[in-house]
């Protein structure tokens, strides 16, 4: 939101007090230095009167996290909900003082105040400068209807790129981008997003998250070119500045303060297939998908209804339509017989012609007018109610529901919606401020669902397709991208939108194969098979189409066959990815900035990504097969046919329909699965250890995960003397090394070495 007309004026209607100097610097008991500035100078007792004061707190609450808390009037009602923000109760910040200049430590991350007629912060990490709240940032604004708004703003440096801020579709990089945090069901093709969260990265090295669930209005590099500015409604203002020195660091730094991702079930990384959202489907369509995907060896892993498995206008009543699912217990048995896992399509509204509609009413579970009345809208669902997730009966209600459909046997669900969500004349039970509730709905929605999922079938064992997210989502995997549309446009939004969301603390991201509006032609089905096959999740779904690749041509079926097996090969990798996530909140993933921020050439690329930290992924978005894609430093092996690349470099290529720019990052080693048709399956047994370009000197261990009753295999490799010798323990059954061309087999624990020349 802008408040201003060019530097130096005031926007027409609003009055900005800022602040105008730095009094009384204080460090308390508890370690926190505090500050007060009145919005005029002060030369005399007499300026002291008739004048704001804006009081600012800093905290060191971890190592490199530093807290920062403006307020304008205190007396001003604080109603939730709150962030739940885990601060290191352990750890407590160093403070310097002299000479009206106060330093505060956390680690090597320091903030400096000085007292004096001019307002600066400055942030630094190791005496090196990262940012500041300069003179004229901070401020305490009123609009011309009496709102009230704070602001601050943080320097930008030449040069400085800004990531994150949730998933957004437009340029990775969001200089220059005015960026409000406000949940919407607004597709893929606009500036609005499903997840908003109010955390970005600086390729500066640091990050800033605003403590606010509502709205929060960025202006990165937008209404002061030089500074990102952020501003909330309301009395008071808080973040964090979050050190990294690199982007990795600082997402473990954050994700430590907001959650990391759990560990996801290993058969979530297989394929999933559905219904889609409006085609005509029964048993028998469901079973046809199922044997057509069986006789062309495609592997899947997951069958998922869309709606209409529910009547229409009883969305939600989690009750089988009968008319097409008669008897869906023994329907689910098949499935599972067949080796799949399930999973159906839920929202959090509740239609009024569902039989759940009265008694929710009844019961005080839905969302309430200011009138005592249930709220209720007629889009989406005919006269719609909002589950209440802050009345604790009401998610117990809803779970019990959820809880009867897991007892039939599904195994996980779909949680679309929980954007629209009223911040006008509405009552929340536990007197929840409307509009911080309207992002945070989808967290308490979400998390209802997956804390029942965790419960009933295990730690580990749980996960969702969701759509809507705020700060913490990434503690309820998996996210999807939402409705984009079947065109190579929308497929390169859809992947800015995942690395942006990636930089914004979420690890596992999936996205409509051939995407959801509207019906895909073969050229750009086959290509986004590629792209949706190496990507955290990979799911078919689409609206009115079905995405069985036999859909659309023969080739499709054997692209799909390709990637579908190059995908399974890598379950070792990937299942270690998900390992990386949860331990360092590293997503799976990754802009090229994020893996390589010391390449200024990586900064802006948002047309691919790194899968993990050795594999690098060019998504053709082109009928013809044309494609660019940058190397950063060093050799780089082609997967598919061992030719190599020197970088830094943009190469520009042409690919088949089976094939994309899939590169290994010198010196990396992937565990390779042989023979695996299912993601549970042992990965050891047939391992290959495929190496490139190992570097002299190199000393590393490759970890093998343990998973679903499966012991975990560990292999160390060293390269020395131009012979490459790796030691297994833990294998089990043959296994293989290969570097340069050269193969070597082995079996069972023990070394073998290769000579590379």
């Amino acid at each position: 939101m802008r408040f201003s007309n060019g530097y130096w004026l005031d926007r027409d209607g609003y009055t900005l007090q800022r602040a105008r100097g730095l009094l009384d610097l204080a460090v308390g008991a508890d370690g926190v230095v505090r500050a007060h500035a009145p919005v005029r100078p002060v030369a005399g007792r007499g300026d002291t009167l008739n004048v704001g004061l804006i009081e600012a707190a800093y905290t060191a609450v971890a190592d490199g996290v530093i807290r920062v808390d403006l307020l304008h009037h205190a007396g001003a009602p604080e109603r939730g909900p709150r962030f739940e923000v885990a601060h290191d109760p352990g750890f407590s910040g160093r403070v310097e003082a002299g000479d009206g200049v106060v330093t505060l430590w956390a680690g090597q991350l320091s903030v400096t105040l000085r007292e004096g007629p001019d307002w600066t912060a400055a942030f630094s990490w190791a005496d090196c400068d990262l940012t500041a709240s300069p003179g004229r940032a901070v401020a305490h604004v009123v609009g011309p209807d009496g709102t009230c708004y704070m602001r601050d703003q943080l320097a930008l440096r030449p040069g400085e790129r800004v990531y994150g801020l949730g998933e957004r579709f437009g340029a990775l990089t969001k200089n220059g981008q005015s960026i409000d945090i406000w949940n919407e069901d607004g597709g893929t093709s606009s500036d609005q997003a499903y997840k908003n969260v109010p955390f970005y990265l600086s390729s500066a090295g640091y990050g800033v998250f605003v403590d606010h669930p509502g709205g929060v209005s960025f202006e990165v590099g937008s209404e002061v070119n030089t500074r990102c500015q952020f501003s909330v409604e309301g009395e008071r203002l808080s973040y964090y500045v979050i050190a990294g020195p690199t982007p990795k660091e600082v997402l473990r730094r954050y994700t430590a303060l907001t959650g990391r991702a759990p560990m996801v079930p290993t058969w979530s990384f297989g394929l999933w297939l559905t219904t889609s959202f409006t085609t005509d489907y029964d048993e028998g369509t469901v079973t046809s998908f199922i044997e057509g995907m069986e006789e062309r060896d495609l592997a899947l892993s997951v069958f998922h209804f869309d709606c209409f498995w529910m009547r229409g206008f009883h969305w939600c009543d989690f009750e089988w339509d009968p008319a097409t699912f008669p008897d869906p217990a023994a329907m689910l048995a098949r499935l599972h017989e067949r080796g799949l896992q399930v999973c159906v399509w839920i929202n959090p509204y509740i239609a009024q012609r569902s039989a759940l509609f009265a008694e929710g009413a009844e019961h005080g579970y839905l969302v309430r007018r200011t009138d005592g009345g249930v709220w209720q809208t007629d889009m989406w669902q005919a006269g719609m109610a909002l589950v209440d997730f802050t009345n604790p009966e009401a998610v117990a209600w809803y779970r019990a529901r959820l809880a009867g459909l897991l007892e039939m046997g599904v195994d996980c669900f779909k949680t679309d919606f929980g954007e629209r969500v009223p911040v006008r004349d509405v009552v929340w039970h536990d007197g929840s401020d409307a509009e911080k509730m309207h992002n945070y709905y989808a967290h308490l929605y979400n998390r209802t669902v997956f804390d029942l999922l965790r419960e009933v079938r295990g730690e580990g064992q749980a996960v969702l397709f969701a759509r809507s997210a705020t700060a913490g989502g990434q503690q309820l995997p998996v996210h999807w991208g939402g409705d984009n549309e079947s065109t190579f446009a929308s497929m390169g939004e859809t992947l800015r939108g995942g690395l942006s969301l990636a930089s914004s603390g979420f690890a596992h991201w999936s996205h409509d194969i051939g995407g959801f509006e509207g019906t895909p032609d073969p050229e750009v089905f086959k290509r986004w098979l590629a792209f949706g096959l190496l990507s955290s999740h990979a799911r078919l779904h689409g609206s009115g189409s079905v995405r069985v690749p036999w859909a659309f041509d023969e080739e499709s079926v054997e692209v799909a066959r390709r990637f579908i097996d190059l995908r399974l090969s890598l379950m070792p990798y990937l299942y270690g990815l998900a390992l990386e996530a949860h331990d360092t909140g590293a997503p799976l993933m990754r802009s090229m900035f994020l893996e390589f921020p010391e390449d200024r050439g990586a900064y802006d690329v948002d047309t691919q990504y790194m899968l993990g930290g050795e594999l690098l992924v060019a998504p053709v978005m082109d009928a013809a097969g044309r494609v660019e894609v940058y190397l950063p430093e060093g050799v780089w092996t082609s997967w598919w046919d061992g030719s190599t690349v020197t970088g830094p470099r943009w190469v520009r290529q042409t690919h088949a329909a089976d094939s994309l720019p899939l590169y290994v990052r010198p010196g990396g080693v992937l565990p390779v699965a042989s023979g695996c048709r299912r993601p549970e399956d042992d990965w050891v047994v047939g391992l290959v250890l495929r190496c490139f370009e190992p570097a002299e000197g190199m000393d590393r261990e490759v970890v093998v995960p343990a998973h679903d009753g499966v012991e975990e295999a560990v292999f160390h490799l060293r390269c020395q003397g131009g012979v490459l010798r790796a030691r297994a323990r833990g294998a089990r059954g043959a296994w293989a090394l290969e570097a340069g061309g050269r193969r070597v087999e082995a079996k069972g624990d023990g070394a073998v070495e290769l000579a590379l020349s």
